[in-house]
C-alpha cells in the first residue's frame, strides 16, 4: 500500500525574469492523509541576476553567483570576453564616469552595473609646492586605485591631463597596482616639497563614436533607473556577500558624514569603510571602545585618536559632530 505524501513540482525552465531578479515560487503545499497541511519548506534564497554593459559601449550582458567585488569582475570579463585586470570600477546606472554612483559596497536589486575598463595610458609630471595635492582617491577593491575628487584651486586642479576617473599605475616608474587607496595617498603625502615626481595614469576607455554618447536625448539601459526594492546585496572586503535590507535615512547620512572624515584626514573616500565604521560606532558605548573595535578589525588604518572622537561624535551624536 503507498503512503499519500506531498508531491514534488518540478520548476518549469525559462521562468520569467523580472528587473533582473529571479525567483521561483512553491505551489501551495496539499494536506497529508490526515488532512493536516505539511510544513512549509525553509524559503529559498532568491536567484540574484543583474544586467551589465561595458561603459563604453556593449550588448548587455547577465551576471550571478558572485560574493565580492572581485568575483563580480571576473564575472563581468567572462560574460564580455575581457579579462578582469581590464576593470578600472563600475558605475551603477548610468554609463558616464560619476563619482556619486560608483559601484561600493551595496549593489540594489535593481541596479545596472556599468563597467569602466582601461583606455590610454599617460604620464604626468607633478611639481609638489605644496604639502597636499589636492587628490582624494578610493580604490575598485581588486588592485586599482584611482581619482574621485579634484579638489578646485589644487597643484592636480592646474594639469588638465589629470581628470576624475583616471587610474593610478605608478608613482615614479614605482608600479602601485594592488595598493589600497590608504597606500596609495600616504605615499603621496609622504613625496618631499619642492619636488618633482611622475604620475602614471590610466583613463577610461572613451566612445566617441557612440552615437547615444553624442545625442541628448538617448540613454542607455539603466539610464537614470532607480531601485525601488527594500533589500540590497551588502559586498564585503571579507567574507561572503549577504542580502540585507536597505539602509536607513539616518545610517546612509552617518556613513556620508564619516566619509567626508575619511577625506579630510586621509585623503580618501570610501563607502564601504565608511559603514563599516558606522556599523562599529553604533554598537559602541564611548570612544575608548570604538577605538578599541575599529582597531581590531580595521588596524592597518592606525587612525589617530582625534579621528576617531570625531567618528563616534559624528554617528552617535551627529548635531555636535557636523560643522
Amino acid at each position: 500500500m503507498r503512503r499519500a505524501g506531498r508531491r514534488s513540482r518540478q520548476p518549469q525552465e525559462g521562468s520569467p525574469m523580472e528587473n533582473g531578479v529571479g525567483q521561483e515560487l512553491g505551489a501551495p503545499e496539499p494536506p497529508t492523509a490526515e488532512g493536516i497541511l505539511a510544513p512549509r519548506p525553509p524559503r529559498a534564497r532568491p536567484r540574484l541576476v543583474f544586467h551589465t554593459q561595458l561603459a563604453h559601449g556593449s550588448p548587455t550582458g547577465r551576471i550571478e553567483g558572485f560574493t565580492n567585488v572581485k568575483e563580480l569582475y571576473a564575472k563581468i570579463a567572462e560574460v564580455f570576453d575581457i579579462s578582469p585586470t581590464e576593470i578600472l570600477f563600475c558605475t551603477l546606472n548610468t554609463h558616464k564616469v560619476d563619482m556619486q554612483k560608483l559601484l561600493g559596497g551595496q549593489i540594489g536589486l535593481e541596479d545596472f552595473i556599468f563597467a569602466h575598463v582601461r583606455g590610454e595610458t599617460k604620464e604626468v609630471e607633478v611639481t609638489k609646492t605644496e604639502d597636499a595635492l589636492g587628490l582624494t582617491i578610493t580604490d575598485n577593491g581588486a588592485g586599482y586605485a584611482f581619482i574621485k575628487r579634484i579638489k578646485e584651486g589644487s597643484i592636480i586642479n592646474r594639469l588638465q591631463t589629470v581628470c576624475v576617473g583616471d587610474s593610478i599605475e605608478a608613482i615614479n616608474d614605482q608600479t602601485i597596482v594592488g595598493c589600497r587607496h590608504y597606500e596609495v595617498a600616504r605615499m603621496l603625502r609622504e613625496l618631499p616639497r619642492a619636488q618633482s615626481f611622475t604620475l602614471r595614469l590610466v583613463q577610461p576607455k572613451k566612445a566617441f563614436d557612440m552615437i547615444w554618447q553624442r545625442t541628448r536625448s538617448s540613454k542607455s539601459p539603466g539610464e537614470g533607473r532607480v531601485a525601488s526594492g527594500k533589500e540590497t546585496l551588502r559586498l564585503r572586503a571579507q567574507g561572503t556577500a549577504t542580502l540585507e535590507e536597505e539602509p536607513t535615512p539616518f545610517e546612509e547620512e552617518a556613513a556620508r558624514r564619516v566619509d567626508d572624515l575619511l577625506e579630510s584626514y586621509m585623503g580618501i573616500r570610501d563607502s564601504e569603510l565608511a559603514s563599516t565604521m558606522v556599523e562599529a560606532a553604533k554598537g559602541s558605548p564611548g570612544v575608548e571602545q570604538l577605538a578599541r573595535g575599529l582597531d581590531s578589525v580595521l588596524g592597518e588604518f592606525a587612525f589617530p585618536p582625534e579621528f576617531v572622537a570625531e567618528v563616534w561624535a559624528a554617528v552617535c551624536h551627529p548635531k555636535e559632530g557636523q560643522e
